[in-house]
C-alpha cells in the first residue's frame, strides 16, 4: 500500500489533519463504479498548461488513466511525464501531482482493463495497449495507451465532515 512519507496540515481553521486513508479509500470504494470525471493537466513542448478529461482508475493502490497516443496529453508526457491528476471525490476535492508513465506489461494491462470492465466500459488488450468499441471523444481512436501515475505530493479539502485541508508527500 503507498502511504505518505510525510503529511503537511493546511487548514486554516482549526480543523485537523486528514488521514491518507480517507481519500484513498474513496478511490478504492467509488472507482470505476461512480461517475467520477479526472482531469490530467500536463506541460506542452512550449511550456504552456494542457487540461484534458480522462478515463481513470485507482488500481492496486495506483491511479491509471488512457490516452490515445496521437492525443496533445499523450505527446506532452511523451516529453515531459510531470502532471497533475485533479478530481472531486465524495467528500474531499483531490490533486495527485507526479509523473505518468506508459505502462506496456500485459498483466498489468489486462488487470487494469478488467477493473474499467467492472465499470461498464468493456475495454480489453490490444498488444501493449487498451481497445474497447467506445471511448470518449477526447481519448483519440483506439488502441490507447495506459499511463500509471507515480505520485510525488497530494492535495485533498475536505468537503463534507469532518472538513480540512491536507498535503500528502510520497518517495519518488
Amino acid at each position: 500500500m503507498t502511504e505518505p512519507i510525510s503529511t503537511r496540515n493546511l487548514d486554516r481553521y482549526g480543523f485537523a489533519e486528514l488521514p491518507w486513508s480517507r481519500p484513498r479509500d474513496v478511490l478504492v470504494s467509488d472507482t470505476p463504479t461512480a461517475d467520477l470525471t479526472f482531469f490530467v493537466a500536463t506541460v506542452r513542448p512550449d511550456g504552456r498548461p494542457h487540461s484534458a478529461g480522462v478515463g481513470a482508475v485507482w488500481v492496486d493502490d495506483t491511479l491509471y488513466f488512457t490516452s490515445g497516443p496521437g492525443t496533445r496529453k499523450s505527446r506532452n508526457l511523451a516529453v515531459n511525464p510531470a502532471c497533475s491528476v485533479s478530481v472531486r471525490l465524495r467528500g474531499i476535492d483531490l490533486v495527485l501531482e507526479g509523473e505518468a508513465h506508459r505502462v506496456t506489461d500485459s498483466s498489468t494491462l489486462e488487470r487494469v482493463a478488467a477493473v474499467y470492465r467492472v465499470g461498464g466500459w468493456p475495454a480489453s488488450v490490444e498488444g501493449d495497449a487498451i481497445t474497447a468499441p467506445y471511448s470518449a471523444p477526447s481519448a483519440g481512436p483506439a488502441p490507447w495507451h495506459l499511463y500509471r501515475l507515480t505520485l510525488h505530493t497530494t492535495v485533498g479539502v475536505a468537503t463534507a465532515e469532518p472538513h480540512g485541508a491536507t498535503r500528502w508527500d510520497f518517495a519518488h
